[in-house]
């Protein structure tokens, strides 16, 4: 029989919805600082808007669960994580559309989905003369998704929640860096914010040396370690890393989005002293073995195009694409049209990184390596299993930061996310053949949504079909929280309808 939820369980679900809220709204005060320090008057009026509808908002669901008791079950933090999630994408959306720059409000809503799962499709008009503080909202937006709304939460307003571990899991992560949950959230913040320092210099040095006047190269800076860190490939300009035209601006995007596809305790492991980690793991094998495969295939296809005469430029172009799609940031060096007029072969070596996607536990999306990983092990291990006798003792082990033997769980629980990844993919893609477009660009153009790319052959424009618009924000949201929060909500609705 199905247990209804009692008025308690609502309760709880009410008040860390309304704290995660109250949390997220203090994010508008950076795009706020910027507006003002920038005289974007316009601007700084659409953050205060957008500040006391979140904050409100959150003092209501606050106020709503009053007198709850109780800890945490695994059903309440699924249903937190899947309602926070939408809601705050919903109400951080305010100042985008207040500021003109969207065609309606479900387009701005997109692409607030778009950042804080770090995807990087855009449905923004004319994003070459947005003020300085929508800049600033948008990477701010898709660096806190990379390492997750709910992880800031615990690292910074909750203590010792009994229940941090479940909302934890229900945002795609299930990792931990140390023993205690809100000490991991913490760490994962501390790394970013290490990084961000040391790679914002980095950026604001080589754009300076490109020419950028002061302030311009140190907001751009700050924002293009952003989109790239968060593997979220958002930019400041519609040309994305192409506008600048610069080798040096690729080479240290491209080096900061792969840092950003990899695990955070992969991370911690290299900065305790450990680094041999970096080659014995089988998340960076398995990605170094998919990249050489698709890598291999995309210039096979390339080549016979004659699309580059230059042959340093052909392996510039493909490399980065590639990597940016393998890591899910989707930084672009080239046009949308161009990926088009690779063919289809080139398209489906991009399709296949985009896919299988970075690391667990990190800014990336898609499939993940580490479950790219142990299906090939439990191959190998069923193709032993038929070679060697029946008396056989068959152990077959993985390198994750220790050793660990593989089991069936770890192979059918791989599979079965690996399937939901492909059939969210398949989806959007027959939904985008149904609208007219040609099947490899609607395969490419889902499969980038569902995996949280943000490479884009040209179907991602605010005169796409709603539909298809409704289904990539699912698919964005669905991709980013590894289904785990989606099942947690059907099952809390279910049990809300028909529980006795």
């Amino acid at each position: 029989m199905i247990s209804k939820p009692y008025s308690n369980d609502y309760r709880l679900i009410s008040r860390y919805v309304g704290r995660i809220l109250c949390g997220i709204s203090f994010l508008s005060v950076i795009p706020l600082a910027t507006a003002l320090a920038f005289r974007e008057w316009a601007a700084a009026f659409d953050f205060v808007i957008g500040f006391n509808a979140c904050f409100l908002s959150g003092a209501v669901f606050l106020l709503l669960g009053r007198g709850a008791a109780g800890n945490l079950r695994w059903l309440h933090a699924m249903t937190i994580a899947a309602v926070s999630w939408i809601l705050a994408t919903l109400l951080c959306a305010l100042p985008s559309q207040l500021s003109g720059h969207y065609g309606s409000y479900l387009d701005a809503v997109f692409d607030v989905m778009s950042g804080f799962t770090t995807t990087g499709l855009i449905l923004i008009v004319d994003l070459d003369h947005v003020s300085n503080a929508l800049n600033m909202w948008r990477h701010l937006l898709t660096y806190v998704g990379g390492q997750g709304m709910i992880v800031l939460v615990l690292s910074f307003l909750v203590k010792g929640t009994a229940g941090a571990y479940m909302m934890y899991v229900g945002e795609g992560k299930e990792e931990r860096l140390l023993p205690n949950v809100i000490q991991t959230s913490r760490a994962i913040w501390y790394i970013s914010i290490a990084y961000l320092f040391l790679g914002t210099a980095v950026l604001f040095v080589t754009l300076t040396l490109e020419g950028l006047a002061f302030p311009r190269s140190l907001l751009q800076a700050v924002w293009l370690f952003m989109g790239a860190w968060s593997t979220g490939g958002f930019a400041p300009q519609s040309q994305s890393i192409l506008y600048y035209h610069s080798l040096a601006v690729e080479i240290v995007t491209l080096f900061v989005f792969v840092l950003g596809s990899f695990n955070f305790i992969l991370h911690y492991a290299v900065w305790s002293g450990h680094p041999k980690e970096i080659v014995r793991n089988i998340e960076i094998r398995s990605f170094s073995l998919t990249v050489a495969i698709a890598f291999a295939i995309l210039i096979f296809a390339l080549i016979p195009s004659h699309l580059y005469g230059d042959p340093f430029i052909l392996l510039r172009r493909a490399a980065y694409t590639l990597l940016s799609a393998h890591t899910t940031t989707g930084n672009m060096t080239v046009y949308a049209a161009q990926i088009k007029a690779w063919g289809s072969l080139a398209m489906v070596a991009v399709i296949m990184a985009m896919a299988i996607g970075g690391s667990a536990c990190s800014t990336a999306g898609g499939i993940k390596g580490l479950r790219a990983g142990i299906l090939a092990r439990g191959l190998y291990q069923e193709i032993k299993r038929i070679v060697l006798t029946e008396n056989s003792v068959l152990i077959i082990k993985f390198h994750h930061i220790k050793d660990i033997i593989l089991t069936d769980q770890h192979v059918k629980m791989a599979g079965l996310i690996a399937i939901l990844y492909l059939l969210l993919y398949g989806g959007g893609g027959a939904l985008g053949i149904i609208y007219g477009y040609p099947g490899v660009d609607a395969v490419f153009e889902a499969t980038s949504a569902g995996s949280n790319t943000g490479l884009s052959c040209g179907i991602t424009a605010p005169s796409m079909p709603t539909g298809l618009k409704v289904y990539f924000l699912f698919a964005m949201w669905a991709g980013r929280l590894e289904f785990i929060s989606l099942f947690g909500l059907l099952a809390f609705g279910v049990s809300a309808l028909r529980g006795k």
